[in-house]
């Protein structure tokens, strides 16, 4: 038995794109960084957090008689979560016959999440797919992941790290040691614009790609293209430049901003900032794919 422990916030199955072939995607809480597009905001709080589903509510008040904490109210016809006081305790999840409440993330065990990983071999194996880790930023929990991950390989499973970047450089290596593929985020260059938009600043990050191209495993770039933030001719050649500089021959992945996420934010509490962004235009797109190959990089626009 291992009883190494991490938080997971989902496992989902099945999934085709975090990597290569049919995968299991492994969503661990917690990230160091806060970007303003994530679409997971869920991931961001290292602990548990109750979700609040407003499209099933019924608003009975049930959740709000159960809490012995009383930190659940009714503003007109939303749920209000007071998450200062909330323990987490899960009585008004258990007493919601709607399951419109439910706490994101759990502690689970490499042994635990395994069982549930290895259900899939026989498509892993058929697709030339295997096992994502995601987050969140699974940097902050690296020794789960590289236990996670040394289980797969010593059974055949391709493995696949996605991560921002940000943390601890030595936490990285571990989990780069069992690695077939690091798909790595790189929003912008600068470094001030870069804390605006994520609440760090980027140099820990553009170190450590360099750790990760060097360590053998094949490292894909995804670059999240948000309007008016990072798609300028200049800000889009300053990254090109800096994937040929730290990772010269990786591939890049363009990921256009899109708003799937944007509902969580209510759901956890938490207002979404972007509700203004424009959407993408088509040129801009293909105007950063061209700048990306006339680095050298192949390069690959998402859908």
């Amino acid at each position: 038995m291992n009883d190494l422990t991490a938080t997971v916030f989902n496992i989902q199955r099945y999934s085709i794109d975090d990597g290569p072939g049919v995968r299991t995607t492994v969503f661990l809480k917690g990230c160091p960084l806060t970007c303003l597009w994530c679409s997971n905001p869920e991931s961001q709080n290292p602990a548990p957090e109750v979700s609040w589903r407003y499209t099933s509510c019924k608003n009975c008040g049930t959740c709000i008689d159960t809490c012995p904490e009383k930190a659940v109210t009714l503003f007109e016809t939303d749920i209000r979560i007071d998450r200062k006081i909330c323990k987490r305790c899960g009585k008004c999840v258990d007493a919601c016959l709607q399951e419109a409440l439910s706490i994101s993330g759990k502690q689970m065990t490499v042994d635990e999440v395994y069982k549930v990983v290895k259900r899939d071999f026989d498509y892993y194996e058929a697709s030339g797919g295997g096992v994502t880790a995601s987050g969140g930023e699974i940097i902050g929990q690296a020794d789960f992941v590289a236990e996670l991950f040394r289980r797969c390989k010593e059974d055949g499973i391709g493995t696949c790290a996605d991560t921002s970047g940000f943390g601890d450089s030595a936490a990285l290596e571990k989990i780069l040691e069992h690695s077939d593929i690091v798909l790595y985020d790189l929003k912008h260059i600068d470094q001030d614009e870069h804390k605006r938009a994520c609440g760090q600043n980027n140099e820990l990050i553009l170190d450590n790609l360099k750790i990760a191209h060097k360590s053998g495993a094949q490292v894909i770039v995804r670059i999240p293209l948000i309007p008016d933030y990072n798609t300028d001719d200049e800000a889009v050649t300053a990254l090109a430049q800096a994937v040929q500089e730290r990772a010269n021959g990786a591939e890049v992945n363009i990921m256009p901003y899109h708003r799937y996420g944007s509902n969580k934010y209510k759901m956890i509490g938490r207002e979404y900032t972007l509700e203004e962004l424009r959407e993408l235009k088509h040129k801009e797109k293909t105007r950063a794919k061209e700048i990306f190959e006339s680095f050298g990089s192949k390069c690959e626009i998402s859908m």
